[in-house]
């Protein structure tokens, strides 16, 4: 059985300020690989015998060299062949969010609101989407408590790791380092139990994939982008796409 993690950095324990993120501050760093970790030896103690992890953040330059739990293996991109089960770890609340910690999607400074077929996700519904395309379940998030609400509510039962609460967007209270990782590997071990009975999270198709930007300049540079892009008002803009076959089709 094969788990697929992808990281983020703004959901990750210990974490508590937006300059800890701005800064990639070292204890950032050192609780990310310290979570990643977590989620790995659950998975393997729950039953997987291979994990795929991808540093999903900023791209991909946060994994400390020689810290990754060497039973795991490094990845680049997005590449779910041979994937049982998806998990999140770091995970954020979507663009919005009250009380939610570093609270974006995909981009904090351009992109306002992400809608696929008229419905508000975030980055952790891309990845369930891409997931679901390949018949792949989104079975384990850690986060915020917004961004585990989030996973929850979107994509119903999954196991997830609240390991901290925000106050207010850019300031966060955390557990303890080592409750937090005790939190994200139960989570781990008990999410490969759910495997076999979750249902992927799949896109009705054709989907439209609709991005609000802050700024017109934004969506001026996302039409040129995308050819077969239409202009909804001066800041949306959307696509139709009638199937995914890589990440990059659900963005703009």
């Amino acid at each position: 059985m094969t788990v697929f993690i992808e990281t983020d950095l703004e959901g990750i324990s210990g974490v508590s300020t937006i300059d800890m993120v701005a800064n990639s501050d070292p204890r950032a760093l050192e609780r990310l690989m310290a979570d990643t970790n977590a989620a790995v030896r659950g998975a393997f103690a729950g039953g997987a015998d291979r994990v795929l992890v991808l540093d999903g953040h900023g791209g991909g330059r946060n994994f400390l060299p020689g810290l990754l739990d060497p039973r795991a293996v490094q990845v680049r991109d997005v590449a779910l062949d041979g994937v049982d089960a998806v998990f999140l770890v770091g995970a954020h609340a979507m663009a919005g969010t009250q009380n939610a910690f570093l609270n974006h999607t995909q981009s904090s400074v351009s992109w306002h609101n992400y809608t696929i077929n008229g419905r508000r996700y975030g980055e952790s519904g891309q990845l369930a989407a891409f997931a679901g395309s390949r018949s792949i379940p989104f079975v384990m998030a850690s986060g915020d408590f917004a961004a585990c609400a989030e996973c929850l509510s979107l994509f119903g039962r999954m196991e997830t790791a609240p390991v901290k609460t925000a106050d207010g967007r850019n300031r966060a209270h955390c557990l303890p380092d080592g409750e937090a990782e005790d939190l994200i590997f139960e989570a781990a071990r008990r999410a490969i139990a759910l495997i076999p009975e979750k249902r992927p999270f799949r896109v009705i198709l054709p989907a439209e994939i609709a991005v609000e930007f802050n700024r017109t300049d934004y969506a001026d540079a996302a039409m040129d982008r995308h050819p077969d892009a239409e202009r909804l008002d001066p800041r949306t803009v959307r696509r139709v796409i009638r199937e995914i076959r890589e990440y990059g089709d659900l963005l703009i």
